[in-house]
């Protein structure tokens, strides 16, 4: 059976095809700095698309609010393949690279909702997984 975060995801994204956050038509740069892009999505709005850190932002932000809101073991969210629905070609799970991952989250948990991107980001989390 699958679990009520993944059925809204499911929905969401058949019901809404056209994403703005689409990684297709837009200039992203692809920055080997990993750890500090990611953390400064934490204190900064206006840093357009770095890829692979916004991959690993929103990962964790997403397993942040999704094992609050869904009592889910934030790892095993962050290790889960669908977490992004596929839409991310940057993702990573948590096995997949386990040192990256625990550097932001040692260096952002707990992180300020009001900061940086983290609003952008709660938002989307909203429509996407709070039907």
């Amino acid at each position: 059976m699958k679990k009520e975060w993944k059925i809204n995801q499911e929905v969401y994204h058949r019901v809404n095809q056209d994403h703005k956050d689409s990684l297709y038509g837009y200039d992203i740069l692809i920055s080997d700095d990993i750890i500090n892009d990611a953390v400064d999505y934490f204190k900064n709005e206006e840093l357009g698309f770095i890829y692979p850190a916004k991959s690993y932002v929103v990962a964790i932000c997403y397993a942040h609010w999704l094992s609050k809101d869904f009592k889910e073991d934030f790892y095993k969210l962050l290790n889960d393949e669908e977490l992004l629905y596929n839409n991310d070609p940057y993702f990573k799970t948590y096995n997949q690279d386990k040192n990256t991952y625990d550097e932001i989250i040692k260096r952002v948990l707990p992180f300020d909702e009001e900061k940086g991107i983290i609003p952008d980001i709660k938002n989307y989390y909203k429509s996407e997984f709070m039907i």
